[in-house]
């Protein structure tokens, strides 16, 4: 793979950086990739080989590329970190993401200012707004490692496949419903694009091995403004397995520029749930769905829509949400849910318990019975 033509522009009312790829060991077409923002932030967008290289390296390696070239100098604390990170892949995934060449003009210093501007991903998730809640629960104002911004971020879930179409009205209705939670937390929302996904866009993939690392690229894209960024966990520690983000890759995605936190892996998905959901601004305002239905923020019938329903009515809280329309979980609908898809198990047996203590025995039983007919109850 060849990257060039690295350059800063304005295009389609957004500003942004982009290159030039180019495949040479496999039968893809060569695309501009680029990481956008609306002008309003050009500032944080800084042009260096570190996104494009962090956001391009494991498609290439999924693609069989045998290199990885870039018209740019290199930053020595990514590679440092990438070499780590791709032999943590391999003891995951075998030899396909076996080290390859990476060639650079040369090797880059850091930037001599020190920003302290720490930045979260904020998808609206529970993952998400807990990493917020905590992080502001824990450092005070003017402490440098307090979350001043979020990043919305167009091209992981919304728009990062391309048959899914752009599905732009889903990310300003995201942005919209994160307005409470900027104003309350005082943080900035910075909206990102990108089509970096776009190189390889298979789920598995993007779930198993890269999404951490797109995450990270696109961070890494905004180091004009900030200089850590904070991923929150999607497993808890007694729960993790090999994840596209995970507490023993996330960090190695960092960078002289960048340090990158992977918040709470300690936690339980369903003990920051309980914590959002004792948080009356996340409690109405969270974006669970993937499905991304032009006329509701959580669809309510998905997995992940299910899943966080069935939570929020073991604590007591779904009638009091406005984030679902619904007031209620069935255990007929309940029982659609695929509970083992991905690795999700872990967050139904979590929920057992509190759904018993709740007196909803029906959709506790719902769990048991799934899970145990298809080898999964411990």
């Amino acid at each position: 793979m060849r990257i060039d033509n690295l350059r800063k522009e304005t295009a389609d009312g957004l500003v942004r950086i982009a290159a030039t790829v180019q495949w040479e060991d496999c039968d893809a077409p060569d695309r501009e990739v680029w990481f956008a923002t609306e002008p309003e932030y050009a500032d944080a967008l800084w042009l260096t080989a570190d996104p494009f290289l962090l956001g391009t390296l494991l498609p290439a390696l999924e693609k069989g590329e045998r290199r990885l070239s870039i018209a740019a100098d290199l930053c020595p604390r990514l590679l440092e970190g990438l070499q780590t990170a791709l032999g943590i892949l391999v003891s995951w995934y075998g030899d396909r993401y076996r080290a390859i060449p990476i060639e650079g003009t040369g090797l880059r210093l850091p930037r001599p200012d020190r920003l302290d501007h720490t930045a979260v991903f904020m998808s609206g998730g529970i993952d998400a707004l807990a990493a917020l809640r905590i992080n502001h629960l824990h450092y005070p104002p003017g402490h440098r490692n307090r979350i001043r911004s979020g990043i919305l971020m167009h091209g992981f879930d919304i728009g990062g496949v391309i048959r899914h179409g752009s599905k732009q009205h889903v990310h300003d209705r995201a942005r919209r419903f994160l307005q409470p939670v900027v104003e309350e937390t005082g943080i900035e929302l910075i909206p990102a694009w990108t089509n970096v996904r776009h190189l390889h866009d298979d789920s598995a993939f993007f779930l198993g091995k890269y999404f951490g690392a797109l995450l990270c690229s696109m961070a890494q894209a905004l180091t004009g403004r900030i200089d850590r960024v904070v991923l929150a966990s999607s497993y808890d520690l007694e729960n993790l397995g090999p994840c596209g983000s995970h507490p023993m890759l996330d960090h190695l995605y960092g960078s002289a520029d960048l340090e990158v936190f992977h918040a709470q892996p300690e936690m339980r998905r369903i003990d920051k749930l309980r914590l959002i959901a004792d948080w009356e601004t996340g409690l109405h305002n969270m974006r669970v769905c993937l499905q991304n239905v032009p006329d509701r923020l959580n669809c309510g019938w998905c997995e992940k829509c299910l899943r966080t329903m069935a939570g929020l009515v073991a604590l007591g809280k779904l009638e009091q949400s406005r984030a679902f329309e619904e007031s209620d979980l069935d255990a007929e609908l309940f029982s659609r849910a695929r509970m083992t898809i991905n690795h999700r198990e872990p967050f139904y047996i979590e929920m057992i318990e509190p759904l018993r203590a709740a007196g909803r025995n029906d959709l506790a039983d719902v769990i048991v019975n799934r899970l145990a007919a298809e080898g999964k109850l411990p």
